[in-house]
This record gives C-alpha cells, structure tokens and sequence, in this order.
C-alpha cells in the first residue's frame, strides 16, 4: 500500500473522476447564506483531484485555484474542469499550495482533510486567507443502513480494512479549536455493475488490480451485486458533511 498520500491516487484517477459521487448543491448554497460566498469569491480548493467539490464552486461563478499534488489526479481535474475560465490548476499541497498570502476568501476541502498534516495545514491556511475568510471540510460518507447499504460496508471492510475516518481532534486543530459548525445533507449515487466496481476501485484502501485480494474482493462485489440489484442498479446512500 503507497504510503505517501500525494501518490496513493496515481493508478486511480480514471475510475475517481467517474465513478466517485459529486457533492449535493445545497452545499454552495449554504455556503452562501452562512459565509457570504458570491461569485466574486476567490476559492482555494486542497485536494482538488478530479475536482467534484470546485465545480460546485465554479458553477456559482468563483475563481478557483484547485491545489493537488498527483499529477494524474490533476490533470484529470483540468480535464472535466477546461470550460470553466476561472479555473487554475495547481501543483501544490495543504502544508504548501504556492499561492500568495491573503489571496483567497475561501479555503475548501472534499473528501481529501484527512490526508493533510492538520498543524501544517492551519499554518498555510491562515497565510493565504484573507482576514475574515472561512475554512470548509467536506466529506461524502456512506450512510449507515440495512440491506445492500450494510453488506457493502462489510465487502469494503474485508477486503480493504484501512478506511479513512473523520478525526474530530484534527479537525479540531486544524480550526483553531472546537469552533467549526456541522452540516448534513443526503446524498445518492445509483450505480450499475461497472459503476459499482468503479466506485470501489477509485478508493485508496481498494486492493490494486494484480494485487493480493483484488480477484476475491470483485467476485463478491459482483454476488453482492446480483443479490440486490433492481432492473440493473444498485443504490449507494452518502451522508455529506460540512464543516466550516
């Protein structure tokens, strides 16, 4: 398992881009209301990958730097990301983005925090935003459930074990503090048989293809597959966090 986590997309950046959830609209909309994001905002995006999160932001009209270190995740970014002309690929990371200080209004994250040095990260977040700009950490989380919610949990848990979970503590470092406010929505992907074994494969845990388990891990994704699927799909329930 790659343990540097600039590189542990590199082989996975093709199913990311396809295959991951976006994040629900209501996200930018509560930004809006809670921390005045407007399309005159300057948004650094950490983490950016294939960049699900920016395009919620780009859609509103932002400028938005999306920093990300792995090549093949950023040019994937760049890929979906071409038609949106406030958009600037970075090659950088949270603990260094190269941006200059006080030029943003708003530094986000999705689904990539909990790969950040949290004391870094706030260090280099307090220098590129300006006075009075905000922090965002999003996460799309699978939701618990009976059925198909709960036998995929226990596939992800047999054949990839090392599951990346929200850290309050760091977190709470990274904000200065127990500061933040959390909000919830519901999120969806309905997904047929490639799609469901893209989603598994974009994760980082996922054994590689090759790899001990990767066999196994796709002939039970396929039994699980046919046992509850419904005229060909399957539906995968996400909880998306935000904190600001």
């Amino acid at each position: 398992m790659e343990t540097d986590p600039t590189r542990r997309f590199t082989y996975r950046a093709g199913d990311y881009a396809r295959f991951r959830p976006s994040y629900p609209p209501e996200v930018a909309a509560l930004l809006q209301k809670e921390c005045g994001m407007t399309a005159g905002s300057r948004v650094a995006d950490i983490g950016c990958g294939t960049g699900l999160l920016a395009e919620r932001f780009l859609e509103l009209g932002c400028e938005l730097f999306g920093v990300e270190p792995n090549a093949q995740m950023r040019t994937a970014g760049t890929r979906l990301l071409a038609h949106y002309p406030r958009f600037h690929a970075v090659e950088g990371r949270a603990e260094a983005t190269t941006l200059p200080d006080a030029s943003v209004d708003f530094v986000t994250a999705g689904q990539a925090f909990h790969w950040f040095d949290p004391a870094a990260a706030r260090s280099e977040f307090t220098r590129i935003l300006k006075p009075g700009g905000h922090l965002v950490l999003v996460w799309n989380e699978r939701a618990e459930g009976p059925g198909f919610q709960a036998d995929y949990d226990t596939l992800v848990r047999r054949y990839a074990p090392e599951i990346s979970r929200i850290q309050h503590d760091a977190i709470d470092c990274v904000f200065g503090g127990p500061v933040w406010r959390l909000a919830e929505f519901e999120n969806r992907q309905e997904l047929d048989l490639e799609g469901l074994q893209g989603r598994l494969a974009s994760s980082s845990y996922a054994p590689l293809p090759g790899g001990p388990g990767h066999q196994e891990m796709l002939d039970a994704l396929a039994e699980l597959f046919a046992a509850h699927q419904v005229e060909g799909r399957v539906t995968l329930l996400y909880d998306t966090k935000v904190y600001w």
